[in-house]
């Protein structure tokens, strides 16, 4: 295997591997049997499973040796999926990936094979591909941590090997069964618990519900089941009934005109378990506010009571649930033109913003707006969009959301920011970055549907002239 390290020779190669992919994409296959052809289709896939191997090469120095702030993003995931049009799930598998399957260095700058040193080498030939990598490495993961590293590399080089004639099914069988060699008594430590616990709330649905998995320790699972035995059973928490029963014994005609199933009785309980939560007020504060649902939306469709109002973490409710959730609710509304006398115009006289402000924040941001960046208005700061220390106002039409570490790079990454004619932040980087000024649509999908056309902001939009209307309002 040859080593090309110059930078000429480096850059040629990809300049060449670049005009074969056009001349590939041009070609016709009408001339091949169909034995060829899936010839054809086995060489092209390995050589599919071999290109990995550079990205991932690229991607562990770029890890190692550069500073995402120097490539205009606040960590290396934000990077790749500006400068890949990728996702950040994406982003971060691929990162992943490349600590696994890359060379690396160490500190001392000595070169040191890739983690799965036999699972590359096997991508490198072209014998396994994404799922043989995802098993492998999935097998790894789950093994318990007091497993010893010798153990761990006779394990990985045995289903590296036995990847490259398997299909990844069989692959899976395998490294199943090498689980249960390694740990035949299936024991697990309270560190490999903590260490796999976890749960993820998935992407909400276009029917608006939204799949949630996870694995729950023995404490946390205890509690719900006290929640679940109390609230779940039969007549409890019914959302047909005029008024839900939470307290004491249902009754045996509420349990008799239940119609709900387990799952569904279970994910009522859990529903009227958080609002309980929430409606107790023992929460205390996140970022300005009593810990609350913010939820934004158009005072048309609140008279209406049609359409979908957005939440502080991004997602979708139904005007009709809305409703309904404001009945169990304190709520504020912020209307934008002709607002109330509470104060939005705070000048010099405060600093940090008020709880006010930032319901409103939440109505006009609905999170970060950093170009690109997907971080809901619940985890964000409120930055002044002319920089306290250099005489800006704590008014609402000077303030905007930020995530940490955004709002970081005005403080220390030479960032700045200001207000377009549409009310819109633009944030403006350093000069020595190879990116474009732009705003964030990333919350406002509805604006590039009614202008498909984005414009060439890094990688939002540019301001477009004119001013935003008004008539949005926010319930909290």
């Amino acid at each position: 295997m040859s080593s090309i390290q110059d930078r000429e020779a480096l850059l040629g190669v990809v300049e060449a591997l670049e005009a074969d992919a056009e001349r590939a994409c041009g070609l016709e296959f009408d001339a091949l049997t169909s034995p060829e052809r899936l010839a054809v289709l086995r060489r092209l896939e390995r050589v599919a499973r071999r290109l990995a191997v550079p990205q991932q090469a690229v991607v562990q120095q770029l890890a190692e040796q550069a500073s995402p702030r120097e490539l205009g993003g606040k960590d290396l995931a934000e990077v790749l999926c500006f400068g890949l049009s990728i996702s950040r799930a994406e982003a971060r598998r691929r990162i992943g990936l490349a600590a696994d399957l890359a060379p690396r260095r160490a500190l001392d700058g000595q070169p040191l094979g890739p983690r799965l040193s036999a699972t590359a080498a096997a991508q490198r030939d072209g014998e396994i591909g994404p799922e043989h990598i995802t098993v492998i490495r999935g097998f790894l993961s789950d093994l318990p941590g007091d497993v010893d590293p010798g153990t761990r590399e006779a394990a990985e080089r045995q289903l590296a090997g036995l990847g490259r004639g398997l299909l990844p099914e069989g692959l899976r069988k395998c490294a199943d069964r090498l689980t249960a060699l390694i740990n035949p008594d299936g024991h697990f430590s309270d560190a490999d618990r903590a260490r796999r616990r976890g749960l993820n709330l998935g992407r909400q649905r276009a029917d608006g519900l939204s799949p949630v998995t996870g694995m729950l320790d023995p404490e946390a699972r205890s509690y719900l089941e006290a929640v679940l035995g109390a609230w779940a059973a039969p007549g409890m928490c019914n959302p047909e009934d005029d008024r839900p029963q939470v307290d004491g014994e249902p009754t045996d005609a509420a349990a008799a005109r239940d119609t709900r199933g387990p799952l569904q009785r279970n994910h009522d309980a859990v529903k009227a378990a958080l609002r309980a939560v929430l409606a107790a007020g023992k929460l205390g504060r996140h970022r300005g506010l009593p810990v609350s649902v913010v939820v934004s939306t158009t005072l048309a469709e609140l008279r209406s009571g049609a359409g979908k109002a957005v939440t502080g973490a991004g997602s979708l409710v139904p005007m009709r649930d809305l409703i309904r959730m404001a009945g169990h609710a304190w709520h504020y509304l912020c209307v934008f033109d002709g607002h109330s006398s509470r104060p939005l115009y705070l000048g010099r006289a405060k600093r940090i913003a008020s709880a006010d402000q930032r319901i409103v924040l939440h109505a006009l941001d609905r999170g970060c707006s950093f170009p690109g960046c997907d971080v809901p208005g619940y985890l964000c700061e409120v930055h002044h969009v002319t920089d306290w220390a250099k005489d800006g106002n704590t008014d609402i039409d000077e303030l905007t959301f930020g995530c940490g570490p955004h709002h970081d790079l005005v403080t220390t990454g030479g960032w700045t920011t200001r207000k377009d004619r549409l009310g819109r932040t633009e944030w403006i980087p350093p000069p020595q970055l190879p990116v474009k000024p732009g705003t964030n649509d990333y919350h406002h999908p509805d604006r590039l549907l009614a202008d498909p056309d984005p414009g060439p902001g890094h990688p939002g939009r540019q301001a477009e002239p004119g001013r935003e209307s008004a008539g949005q309002a926010g319930a909290a």
